[in-house]
């Protein structure tokens, strides 16, 4: 038998139309030769339109899939998606404080802090908002908010690109090690120059802006995408590169009827490419 392959978790919610969430997660993941598993957080109603509804999993069965995961196949990364409220946030942070999911523990944490779809559809309560800063932030090895969220979480509404390290620091503050601010939703730049930035370090990732009006799930395949590199046992910085090397092919590629970015099968084989 060959060698074990890398291992990632995706605790997140599903996306009954296949674009985001797990589903886009677990595509990511196979494409990068990474083996997916997962702890379901909410099954969501959506479709192209939006999203008409969701039904949280109790606290407790999300807790004990992520436990029951890496207690018996193991993983070497995880990334959250849309977690939905207080209650599982809580549970969230009691499990993978048992398991050694995050900073300084054993498997790299990536946070990615979904709040609401590309629609404009609120994934997250009201209550929840205090629970990432608390819990997930200081615990994130890794956080990867777009601008909305940067908004929503800080207060910074990030107008020109010059206000991305001020937004960076502020997310910093909240406690993770490193943060990933993604510059997609300033429109106004003719480039989409994401920043690095981890209280010191100041990487700047360039990249294309296409034009194209449906982006759903790029958010969820760029932070699987640095878990996988990741759970391959990649830095942070070469991870993050390899992430944004990733959702650009991906973005390139979209299905034209899946309303969803379409990760490059073997990507991983192609990482050495030009954006």
């Amino acid at each position: 038998m060959g060698a074990t392959p890398p291992r990632a978790l995706t605790i997140a919610g599903t996306d009954s139309g296949g674009g985001a969430g797990v589903h886009a997660d677990c595509r990511t993941f196979f494409a990068c030769g990474v083996h997916a598993t997962t702890a379901v957080t909410a099954v969501t109603v959506q479709n192209s339109v939006g999203v008409s509804g969701f039904h949280e999993i109790p606290p407790e069965v999300v807790a004990a899939q992520i436990e029951a995961v890496v207690t018996d196949i193991g993983v070497t990364a995880a990334k959250t998606g849309m977690l939905a409220s207080a209650p599982i946030i809580e549970a969230i942070t009691e499990a993978i404080d048992k398991v050694g999911i995050g900073r300084d523990r054993q498997i790299p944490f990536v946070v990615d802090p979904v709040s609401a779809s590309m629609h404009g559809h609120q994934l997250l309560h009201d209550n929840a908002l205090a629970g990432l800063k608390k819990l997930l932030f200081p615990r994130a090895c890794l956080v990867t908010p777009n601008l909305d969220e940067v908004r929503l979480l800080t207060g910074i509404d990030v107008t020109s690109r010059d206000m991305m390290l001020d937004a960076a620091k502020a997310m910093f503050d909240l406690g993770p090690q490193w943060v990933l601010i993604k510059a997609g939703h300033l429109r106004s730049d003719p480039e989409c120059v994401d920043i690095l930035y981890d209280g010191v370090a100041v990487i700047e990732l360039p990249g294309p802006r296409f034009d194209v009006t449906d982006t759903h799930g790029s958010g969820d395949t760029l932070a699987s995408s640095i878990t996988s590199a990741l759970a391959k046992g990649a830095t942070m910085p070469a991870a993050v590169e390899f992430g944004k090397r990733f959702i650009v092919h991906a973005v390139r590629n979209a299905y034209p009827l899946g309303h969803g970015v379409g990760p490059v099968s073997n990507f991983w084989r192609l990482s050495d490419e030009p954006i």
